[in-house]
């Protein structure tokens, strides 16, 4: 009885070691470097994870108290940066790998106590020969100048690739849940169904059938997928090309993806940091509505609480003050100063299209835009354009604004200053100068935070919609 409790309590002891931390130890021949490093992929770029020092026995191993989150990760050498890849996941935190340098690497790797790297590998060379075989048959159909035989080949590509289907849907079958098959399923063509009509119809079925499908191979739950070469491209292509650029239809890709990730905590995170981020910074015109999105929609919902509430509370006010500023929003109303006392409203202005220009006399970049926007206002204001020009001095600094006016001769402008509580900068989020915003008749942002010299592009633009309006109307 003694023997057989010593020997269960050795047997815990093993598993229990056997699933706290990592240790892969690595042999590589024909490397005379005295390090090695391990790096991780992370959305589209790479992180050095640990450094190790070659051992007395020439081999280098990667220890740690905790697990490694699963992925693919980089075995790289110095001097110049060349690697190879490994699979690393929950069950496969502890084994060895034996290969050498040089264009023999991959036949040369060869894995202990990791079952699903040695069956990686083993597929990626089988994909390398067949690889081979088509591109010499290729070869063969492109110089072929007989139908026959030429058809022939064709023939037989077509069926190296059925066999590599074959193999591939097999290994997954073979090995379900585990990291290969994962990374296979996920590098499969989208198998389209058959589609009717013109080819702009097919086109557009296509693009609205792969939308929905775009990820049937991939689980965007898993959260070994995040640290993989692939994930951030797909994901990248789905919101950037296989949606219309709308601030509307990239949100609803967003929230499908990110209902998608939600029961992947570590993806969730990834990824909501990562569109918030990025909207956050667009140069793109009415995208900060994207942001707005994010923010209302999960961070002041709750859905980030790894942000610390400092940062939280900034940009969920930074989201309420963008939010009325919106394209398509009614710009928020002004009720400013004019030259001789009067006051006058942003709402009062009564113009087909209304150029709303914050400025500033010692602006290095107003200076610039002021002489583009005359031009501008020259060459349209037939159109009945109004500019309605708030400078963004106060008090003391006001009549220096005049004196700018009247030597650059913009006087049939509108020209307003702040009155004391009209609060207009804290209104329009003025942070920097020159700013513009483009209203239509009611008001409405049709466009803001252009350059003066995008401002006949877009007027043409709108101008020749116009006669299409009207004749709709008759």
């Amino acid at each position: 009885m003694r023997l057989i409790t010593t020997l269960f309590l050795a047997l815990f002891a093993v598993t229990t070691w056997a699933q706290d931390g990592f240790e892969i130890k690595i042999e590589i021949e024909g490397y005379e470097q005295p390090e090695l490093y391990l790096a991780y992929y992370l959305g589209d770029k790479q992180y050095i994870q640990d450094t190790v020092q070659r051992a007395k026995d020439d081999s280098f191993t990667f220890t740690g108290e905790e697990a490694l989150p699963g992925g693919i990760y980089l075995v790289v050498m110095a001097p110049d940066n060349e690697f190879f890849q490994i699979l690393v996941d929950e069950s496969n935190q502890r084994f060895e790998v034996h290969t050498t340098i040089g264009a023999e690497q991959l036949e040369g790797t060869s894995f202990k106590h990791s079952a699903d790297n040695q069956n990686f590998y083993d597929y990626l060379i089988y994909l390398g020969e067949q690889r081979e075989k088509g591109n010499s048959l290729q070869e063969q159909i492109t110089g072929e100048t007989n139908e026959s035989k030429k058809a022939n080949l064709q023939e037989e590509l077509d069926g190296l690739g059925d066999q590599v289907m074959e193999y591939q849907n097999n290994f997954i079958a073979e090995h379900p849940n585990s990291l290969p098959a994962a990374i296979i399923k996920a590098n499969l063509p989208n198998d389209f169904p058959e589609f009717v009509g013109t080819d702009e119809e097919i086109n557009t079925q296509k693009w609205r059938w792969l939308q929905k499908h775009y990820f049937d191979n991939i689980d965007l739950s898993d959260t070994r997928m995040l640290r993989t070469p692939f994930l951030f491209q797909r994901i990248d292509y789905f919101v950037q090309k296989l949606h219309v650029q709308h601030p509307d239809s990239i949100a609803i890709a967003i929230d499908y993806l990110m209902e998608q990730m939600r029961p992947s905590e570590d993806i969730f995170q990834y990824y909501l940091i990562h569109f918030l981020n990025f909207y956050a910074a667009s140069k793109f015109v009415g995208m900060d509505a994207v942001y707005v999105h994010m923010v209302n929609k999960y961070y002041s919902k709750g859905d980030a609480p790894w942000t610390e509430e400092e940062q939280l509370e900034k940009i969920i006010d930074n989201a309420r003050r963008l939010e009325p500023l919106l394209i398509g929003k009614t710009a928020p109303d002004l009720r400013m100063q004019r030259r001789d006392g009067s006051m006058i409203s942003l709402s009062e202005v009564d113009a087909p299209y209304t150029v709303l220009y914050f400025w500033r006399y010692d602006c290095g970049h107003c200076k610039k835009s002021t002489p583009i926007l005359k031009e501008f206002y020259d060459k349209f204001n037939e159109h009945g354009i109004a500019i309605f020009a708030g400078c963004a001095k106060l008090r003391d600094e006001v009549p220096e604004c005049w004196d700018y006016i009247d030597e650059n001769e913009i006087g049939e402008w509108i020209h307003v200053v702040d009155h004391g509580r009209s609060r207009f900068m804290t209104t329009y989020d003025l942070k920097s100068t020159p700013q513009i915003y483009v209203l239509d008749e009611n008001k409405q942002i049709i466009s803001k935070r252009l350059g003066a010299e995008q401002l006949e592009d877009l007027f043409n633009r709108l101008l020749e919609l116009e006669p299409e309006e009207e004749t709709e109307g008759k």
